[in-house]
């Protein structure tokens, strides 16, 4: 099977990037005739989040669309077997996997192999996701442009961050940055 097309979304926090990749998806599915699966890594940890959980989950109700929710804040490389060719998939969002995923670690994030095998996976991860849909849609927030301070972990957090962002960009067949709810095509053929 000839793997999905990959579409990669950033922007920063609340610039519109989540709502722009849903109406993406919501497009895709109704062009394919294709089914919608939304990979969501939040979790819950504070009211904040909870909030934006409820929000995104009631603008997908509204659609008036079918989506498939996967709840998977850690390990994305368990769901990837459960796709197929007819899937238009949202991963929302790559800042929230590494998050969880950094802080399951607990002191191993401070290990440099540890550091390069968590960026690896998640890649393999995507890859793997990419391989057996129509179309992959990731979302990321844009955190790189703020400055991050001595703090260790940030540190961390951006450098592998970054590392994704790059190579999801060049593994992308289309790559959007939006800024103040307007997507700005970086990658691609515009329609």
């Amino acid at each position: 099977m000839a793997e999905g097309s990959l579409i990669f979304i950033s922007g920063g926090v609340r610039s519109g990037k989540s709502s722009f990749a849903e109406r993406t998806a919501a497009g895709l599915a109704i062009k394919t005739e294709g089914k919608l699966q939304y990979i969501a890594a939040g979790k819950a940890y504070d009211s904040e989040m909870k909030v934006r959980i409820q929000r995104h989950q009631d603008d997908r109700e509204k659609s008036g669309l079918s989506w498939t929710t996967w709840e998977k804040p850690s390990a994305l490389e368990e769901i990837s077997g459960n796709f197929n060719n007819q899937d238009i998939i949202l991963f929302d969002c790559l800042t929230t996997l590494l998050n969880n995923e950094l802080f399951r670690a607990e002191d191993v994030w401070r290990n440099r192999e540890f550091q390069e095998s968590l960026s690896s996976d998640i890649l393999r991860a995507i890859t793997e996701i990419r391989k057996k849909c129509r179309a992959l849609i990731v979302v990321s927030n844009e955190v790189l442009n703020e400055p991050i301070g001595k703090n260790e972990l940030v540190i961390t957090y951006s450098k592998i961050l970054g590392t994704l962002h790059r190579n999801l960009v060049n593994m992308a067949d289309e790559a959007y940055l939006v800024e103040a709810g307007i997507p700005i095509q970086m990658k691609g053929e515009p329609e």
